[in-house]
């Protein structure tokens, strides 16, 4: 008999010892044990399918011709694999300029957001000044009511923009802002982006949980409230910052509302994909010269690669970025 073996041999017997003056306590916590594993392993494991099986089941379609999306024999795995799929939802979307265009604009307009959030959110944390309390109750109402519900007062005050009828009067009519990057970069510097409010009701909390000891200190050696936030406050505040920066840009990457009602005029991955079937249906008509009806099955295998074509860069920025996002969500669920 090995060394080990003899220590397994041992173990074992130690293990039947203990228990037997345990009167049978022992095994049953052991095997309760196993089967709280057991079990937590299996939703684990069902929670995970119930995620990733529609994205597999869109990577199995994408790579299918379209033959193989009617064949009963096809059931996951295709039988004539193609990237076919993949080059033409690129053509359909403008792929690579789309692409580029929407990495311009979530970046900057993340950037943007997250800047003037932290901000303010550092003021409702730290400073008291008139009527706070009604200031904070309409940013819980940005948060509340949908963006959809003023989408026409928004149109209508960026097609007819003015400040405070100083604008019409100089220049005897007010300014078309419509078709412009520029009014949703005012929206997100004013804090009224997308999820804006969100933002800031999770900057506030962080920050309201930080020890106020610090700025005093900081105070009594010479700092002024600038200088405090930027050097003491804003390097605690990393945590938070890092994971409202990389909601910011997910939800703006995969936004359709905003986009749509600020830059219609830009090709971007989210509009692009929203019209793909319609492009599709243009792209075959000209290629046959004949209206044509798209079958619903060939719509959604070009719908499908085209989402994973949106997803992709997503992945692969969280893949350099789990990192410290997994770090600022643990660090903030710590300190809230």
């Amino acid at each position: 008999m090995t060394k080990s073996e003899a220590k397994k041999v041992s173990k074992y017997a130690n293990f039947w010892e203990r228990n037997k003056k345990s009167q049978g306590y022992l095994l049953q916590k052991t095997l309760m044990g196993y089967g709280i594993s057991i079990v937590r392993f299996i939703l684990l494991f069902g929670m995970c399918f119930l995620i990733l099986q529609p994205i597999f089941n869109k990577i199995s379609v994408s790579f299918m011709s379209e033959h193989d999306l009617y064949s009963p024999v096809v059931i996951n795995i295709p039988e004539h694999f193609t990237a076919d799929n993949y080059y033409l939802a690129a053509e359909l979307m403008s792929y690579k300029e789309a692409l580029k265009n929407s990495l311009i604009v979530s970046l900057t307009i993340a950037l943007l957001q997250i800047a003037m959030c932290t901000l303010v959110g550092y003021g409702f944390a730290r400073f008291n000044f008139p009527l706070k309390k009604f200031w904070f109750a309409c940013v819980i109402l940005i948060i509340l009511i949908p963006p959809q519900t003023i989408s026409s007062s928004l149109h209508l005050h960026f097609r007819f923009f003015d400040v405070l009828g100083i604008i019409s009067k100089v220049r005897g009519e007010t300014i078309n802002m419509t078709g412009s990057k520029l009014p949703y970069y005012m929206m997100s510097a004013g804090c009224m982006g997308l999820k804006n409010g969100l933002y800031i009701y999770m900057i506030r909390q962080f920050f309201r949980n930080i020890p106020g000891d610090l700025e005093e200190a900081a105070y009594v050696d010479g700092c002024g409230t600038l200088k405090t936030f930027l050097r003491i406050m804003l390097p605690q505040s990393k945590p938070i910052v890092t994971s409202c920066f990389l909601f910011a840009f997910v939800w703006q990457w995969t936004d359709g509302f905003y986009s749509k009602l600020f830059l219609g005029n830009t090709k971007l991955v989210s509009t692009g994909l929203a019209r793909i079937v319609d492009s599709l249906a243009a792209y075959m008509m000209r290629i046959l010269n004949v209206k044509t009806t798209i079958s619903p099955s060939y719509a959604n295998c070009i719908l499908a690669t085209g989402t994973l074509m949106i997803i992709l860069p997503l992945i692969v920025i969280y893949l350099f970025a789990q990192r410290a996002f997994v770090e600022s969500i643990a660090s903030t669920g710590i300190k809230m």
